[in-house]
């Protein structure tokens, strides 16, 4: 929310010399947080100037320019840059007249840029400063023409402050409005947080409303909602006012002009000014309609199936019958709430207008705005909750500013349909809040913090009966007025106290366990990243099978990206996606990593279909069953991407670049951190390059793949031929993992060191023999991996030799070189029986 100063100034005082950061801080005491500073970066000297004369002259280059002689000072005064008082200017925008007045910028002003103003040499003349548009102001977006002041309703003396004539010499503070605090989204609102602040006097802008009579027949209203959200309907007050004869061409005053452009919001025309003007003002959204396109009285009612409705925006849409609509005879007129239909615009030929003001229900108004991807002022003050005691009040300011400004004539009264409803009083306890909070507050501290929000405060046997205001409807109960007595009172007051976690509820052992892994692969010097977890199908296919067949996936509704809108049974299409945006920007060298959930739905299988509970209700458990088995597999993986050096070049020393071996030593850092012994065999994939490929076991099962990228793949991706990736499942990993498992402790007594070289068939994955050697060897074997695989001369044809490294050691005593050789002999022995290796001679 954009807060001009001035007319904040007008419901509270502001101390002068007030800085935007003053008022900032203020706010910042009662929690509401600071965003940005808005003013329109302006430098004087910039007056009203009057066109005496110009010339036209046509340009070589087809332009033609007009060499204008501008008065900026009275006859006899000196310019307000100590110039003559007539300027001669170029200016190329041809919509001005003799006798105009005008914005000169002269020498020495700075417009937003930004863009000093200077007396320079142009088509053969010295222009002595510029003529302004309304954007070279800061003022709107149009730049075709030059602004000429009495499009504004305005005719001041020559030589006059521009600056301050225009209203650009305010400026705003912005602040950040959380859900709960829709009153925030007003003028009103903030004044009176700023006064909570400041203690400063506040004036309720509603309460300087005149009043108005209310006849519940000046306008035909009916609410006839057969759908209720929450058990109320959809328009709980709707109040009316009808203005006669305005003329929509009149001029938007500047100072309004200028109030809407720092608050955000872009002037149209004086009706809808003045109907934005009023909902920033009030908190109020306000829609006009044009009476005469009116056929009958006004309809509230849900949509139809099939109902359509052509929107301010132009855009027809289907609409869903869950969508509130404002109707009359014919139809569809307006999505209440969220925007109005072209067929009732107010336009350049309305006279007579009808002035909405209305509360509807927030979650039917939210969830209008986000199936249609239709935000808007409106909806976003009307799904944090608008005071429904306003209502009157707006409709009646509207029609005051349509008279004042638009030269109107209000019929007599309005209609209301409904009030607003009463607030239930809400039971405090003396002790509660210095319970609660853990600060000592006086009853008459909490009666008047209660109160200065506007509660009203009741004294009851046992403590306080309060009703909160109808602009709050986040104060429901006991916790969130506590909350508002601490707020007003100070967060300062609040000790600092650090709390003792309760025995016994630590991180769980998947917790546990998925942070060892990120820090282990952190630790390796791998980077964490996040992708998103939207793919197309075909990367679903490509990834989420091993033979590249389609796959089932789930498919998002309502997808962010129409491009992609399937959930990932993969974590590297993101991770490709991720290296491909690294490298486009000169990052060659990568090793990432994502710990993320998969999305693994069976085929044929229907998910989704169950029906969504209401909101406010805690679901049973039948309910919450139901919804839980239309919810697919979501195991959590692990993906790795590595590619180009891992290792730089140095001194001595050549590069590394990741290969397959990486991606191995990857997987083995994630299966140590889990506490499993992992297993690799030789295997395939569609997206991996046939041959460099490795199946990921743990206690004989499948739980993942490791190896180098397809590289097809890779050139489609634009990244380098060689990219070693690895995926597993770490939830079946930790699911197989031995939860008992101890660190080994380290021995003290030497150790016996000896190689084994086995030939073995080429198809025989090394993993099989070294399992068998290690279980041969028995408990004296410490240590084994493999060291060599050798195929060529010396080995027979379709064969292979594998050399391991052995380390054996025992606890209590020092190893024989026999007793070494005999348990390296027992292992050969086993895996002789099991593969059919032979020691190599």
């Amino acid at each position: 929310m954009r807060v001009p100063l001035s007319w904040l100034a007008e419901y509270v005082d502001l101390p002068p010399g007030t800085s935007l950061e003053d008022v900032h801080a203020a706010l910042v005491r009662v929690g509401l947080e600071e965003e940005d500073v808005h003013t329109f970066d302006l430098e004087g000297p910039i007056v009203v100037g009057e066109v005496l004369e110009f010339v036209e002259e046509p340009q070589s280059n087809g332009k033609t320019i007009r060499w204008c002689q501008v008065r900026v000072a009275p006859d006899g005064e000196r310019a307000a840059d100590g110039g003559e008082p007539v300027h001669g200017i170029v200016c190329g925008a041809r919509n001005f007249f003799v006798g105009d007045k005008v914005v000169v910028t002269l020498p020495g002003a700075v417009l937003p840029g930004p863009f000093p103003i200077a007396a320079r040499k142009t088509y053969g003349h010295v222009s002595d400063g510029m003529i302004a548009s309304a954007r070279e102001l800061g003022l709107g977006e149009d730049h075709d023409g030059i602004l000429r002041l009495s499009t504004l309703g305005i005719d001041a003396p020559v030589g006059t402050d521009a600056i301050h004539l225009l209203g650009l010499d305010d400026a705003a503070v912005e602040i950040n409005v959380t859900p709960d605090r829709g009153y925030a989204f007003s003028i009103r609102g903030v004044a009176r947080e700023y006064a909570h602040a400041t203690g400063a006097v506040y004036r309720d802008p509603a309460g300087q409303v005149e009043a108005t009579e209310v006849a519940t027949d000046a306008f035909p209203v009916e609410v006839r909602d057969e759908a209720p959200i929450r058990g109320r309907v959809g328009a709980s007050v709707f109040a009316t006012r009808i203005v006669r004869g305005i003329d929509p061409a009149r001029p938007t005053p500047a100072w309004m002009v200028a109030r809407l452009k720092l608050a955000g919001i872009r002037s149209l025309s004086l009706p809808v000014d003045i109907t934005n003007y009023v909902m920033l003002e009030l908190g109020q959204p306000i829609h006009g309609y044009d009476l005469d396109a009116l056929q009958g009285g006004i309809v509230v009612r849900r949509a139809q199936p099939g109902e359509t409705l052509e929107t301010l925006d132009g855009k027809v849409r289907t609409l869903d019958p869950e969508d509130l609509l404002i109707t009359d005879d014919r139809g569809a007129i307006g999505l209440a709430g969220v925007m109005g239909g072209a067929s009732t615009e107010i336009g350049e030929t309305t006279r007579n207008v009808l002035i909405e003001a209305a509360n509807f229900d927030p979650v039917s108004i939210a969830r209008t705005a986000r199936r249609h991807k239709l935000p808007s002022e409106a909806s976003k003050r009307f799904e944090r909750g608008v005071d429904p005691a306003i209502a009157a009040a707006a409709a009646a300011r509207v029609a005051q500013l349509l008279v004042d400004l638009a030269g109107g004539t209000a019929d007599a009264g309005g209609s209301l349909l409904h009030a607003a409803p009463e607030r239930e009083a809400i039971l405090l306890s003396d002790g509660y809040i210095t319970e609660l909070i853990g600060v000592e507050y006086t009853s008459d501290e909490v009666r008047d913090a209660l109160a200065e929000v506007g509660g009203r405060v009741t004294a009851v046997d046992g403590g306080l009966e309060v009703v909160p205001p109808t602009w709050r409807p986040d104060l429901t109960g006991r916790a969130e007025l506590a909350e508002e007595v601490a707020r007003l009172l100070g967060y300062d007051r609040i000790p600092s106290v650090l709390p003792v976690a309760p025995p016994g509820r630590g991180l769980t052992r998947s917790q546990r366990v998925r942070r060892s892994v990120a820090d282990a692969l952190a630790a390796a010097g791998a980077t964490e990243v996040l992708a998103f977890p939207f793919v197309t199908e075909a990367d679903n296919a490509q990834f989420g099978s091993t033979d590249g067949s389609p796959v089932a996936s789930v498919k998002l509704a309502n997808a962010l990206d129409a491009s992609a809108p399937y959930l990932r049974r993969s974590l590297l299409p993101g991770l490709i996606g991720v290296a491909r945006r690294n490298l486009s920007r000169g990052l060659t060298d990568l090793d990432v990593f994502e710990l993320g959930l998969v999305f693994l739905p069976e085929t044929g299988r229907a998910y989704g279909s169950a029906e969504l509970p209401i909101g406010w209700e805690r679901p049973s458990d039948a309910v919450l069953e139901e919804l839980d088995a239309g919810i697919p597999a979501q195991p959590r993986h692990v993906g790795v991407l590595m590619t180009g050096d891992l290792r730089p070049k140095q001194p001595g020393r050549a590069a590394e670049p990741a290969g397959i071996a990486d991606a191995l030593d990857a997987v083995r850092r994630i299966a140590h951190a889990a506490g499993a012994e992992v297993e690799f065999a030789q295997g395939s994939h569609h997206a991996l390059h046939p041959g460099r490929t490795a199946e990921v076991r743990v206690a004989d099962r499948l739980v993942g793949y490791a190896g180098e990228l397809h590289p097809e793949l890779a050139a489609a991706a634009d990244l380098p031929r060689v990219v070693a990736v690895a995926e597993v499942d770490l939830d079946a990993i930790l699911e197989l993992a031995d939860p008992s498992v101890e660190a080994r402790p380290i021995g003290t007594l030497p150790a016996a060191t000896q190689d084994l070289s086995l030939v073995v068939a080429a198809e025989v994955p090394a993993a099989r023999v070294a399992e068998a050697v290690r279980e041969g060897a028995g408990e004296l074997l410490e240590e084994l991996h493999l060291v060599d695989d050798y195929r060529g001369q010396g080995v027979p044809e379709g064969a292979k030799s594998l050399t391991f490294a052995l380390r054996f050691r025992a606890a209590d005593r020092t190893l024989t070189a026999a007793e070494a050789s005999e348990a390296k002999l027992a292992g050969a022995a086993l895996a002789a029986e099991r593969t059919g290796a032979a020691i190599r001679e």
